[in-house]
């Protein structure tokens, strides 16, 4: 009866980023897309300041207090609903209501796909909607649209502070908004070009009619709380090591390298002259040039005319975008493995018009451009190859429309 009456349903979906391979964080840009895979949340709210929150699939339970000391659990899926929970409870403190919550998901985990970040507000909505978090005055002073909400949720994850609601525990990785921007404020039928820092919209990008997106998960874990968040952290870091040779060297105070870029006409040049007399930390001057090198391609060379071209369905030019920009995330950013390599490769050999990595990367998922009515024979061209090339990881694969 009216238990059931006060429980909350929330579908959270995960994304694909289209282009955009670690530019967030920099204050760069990127196309997304949100999937239609996710995670199903629902909530009852209880009286105590507790959340109890269950996974269906499982049957793992954890309950912990809805409170600022929380301590999340580091390595288990429980940190990121922990860590919701402990920066609501510190930035708003009449937050209080708790709620016992259940999920299932029909997302690949630690494949690329952002499960974390839809984790991460999927635990948020229905706190947000039992405490009425949104009528509060410190959340409406910095919080007013889904954008700048995404923004205040990839501060969660990062531990950044948000205006004077101040940081915390993130999860452990210093990633910028992409993932909730492309979460919360995706449209059916496009793609979303977005800026960040802040977190702005750009263009929305008609998807071609009679295509869609064909998704590969290699098979290798890219858990951005295991093994694969210091070689994540380490492409963050090098981009602060560009800003902090560009503060040392100028006296001047920007933050992010985007807003460096665009600073003056000869930027680009003196930030590349800089970098090659300076070392910073353990980052070598030719460590620091070749990220600023991929910054620059995909975010100022390839992500406008990427999207020109789907706009004026010009596919062919679209793909040998792709094609650049999966060339360098290997050549000059590094993020790639073996398996992600080659499945951007076959998709484009079975027929695809365009094909990438996506994510964090050193693991994780690729994703394919493919006519529709084709998919059931390129899914299977495309995992029979992917078979024959990496058997052991295929094992672990997931192919899906």
């Amino acid at each position: 009866g009216t238990r059931t009456q006060q429980a909350q349903a929330f579908f959270v979906p995960g994304r694909i980023e289209v282009l955009g391979k670690h530019t967030d964080y920099a204050g760069g840009r990127s196309i997304v897309s949100a999937m239609e895979q996710g995670f199903c949340w629902v909530a009852l709210p209880i009286a105590e300041s507790v959340l109890r929150v269950g996974a269906v699939k499982s049957g793992e339970g954890v309950e912990f207090a809805f409170a600022p000391q929380l301590d999340p659990r580091h390595g288990h899926w429980s940190n990121y609903p922990m860590t919701v929970a402990r920066r609501l409870a510190r930035n708003f403190p009449t937050c209080m209501q708790g709620a016992h919550m259940v999920f299932a998901s029909d997302l690949p985990l630690a494949a690329g796909m952002s499960s974390s970040s839809a984790m991460m507000i999927a635990t948020y909505l229905p706190l947000a909607a039992i405490n009425n978090l949104e009528q509060n005055e410190t959340f409406s002073n910095h919080i007013n649209d889904k954008l700048s909400l995404a923004a205040y949720l990839g501060t969660i994850e990062n531990g950044q502070s948000f205006g004077a609601l101040s940081g915390d525990k993130g999860v452990g990785t210093f990633g910028g908004s992409e993932d909730h921007t492309a979460i919360l404020c995706s449209e059916a039928g496009f793609l979303g070009q977005f800026a960040y820092c802040p977190a702005r919209f750009e263009r929305r990008i008609s998807m071609p009619q009679g295509y869609s997106f064909a998704i590969a998960f290699s098979g290798i874990v890219a858990e951005k709380t295991g093994a694969a968040q210091e070689q994540y952290n380490r492409a963050v870091s090098l981009v602060a090591g560009i800003v902090a040779a560009w503060q040392q060297a100028t006296g001047k105070s920007h933050i992010y390298l985007a807003d460096i870029l665009a600073s003056a006409p000869q930027a680009a040049q003196h930030l590349h002259q800089i970098l090659g007399q300076n070392a910073i930390g353990s980052f070598t001057g030719g460590e620091l040039q070749m990220r600023l090198q991929h910054f620059i391609a995909e975010n100022e060379e390839i992500i406008g005319p990427a999207g020109d071209a789907l706009a004026a369905l010009d596919l062919p030019a679209f793909g040998k975008l792709v094609d650049r920009s999966q060339e360098l995330t290997h050549t000059l950013l590094g993020n790639q493995v073996p398996q992600t390599i080659a499945l951007a490769r076959l998709a484009r050999s079975c027929g695809a018009v365009a094909a990438s990595a996506f994510g964090a990367g050193f693991g994780g998922s690729v994703w394919a451009l493919i006519k529709t009515a084709a998919a059931t024979p390129f899914l299977k061209a495309w995992s029979g190859a992917y078979a024959e090339a990496f058997p052991s990881a295929s094992a672990h694969a997931h192919f899906f429309l």
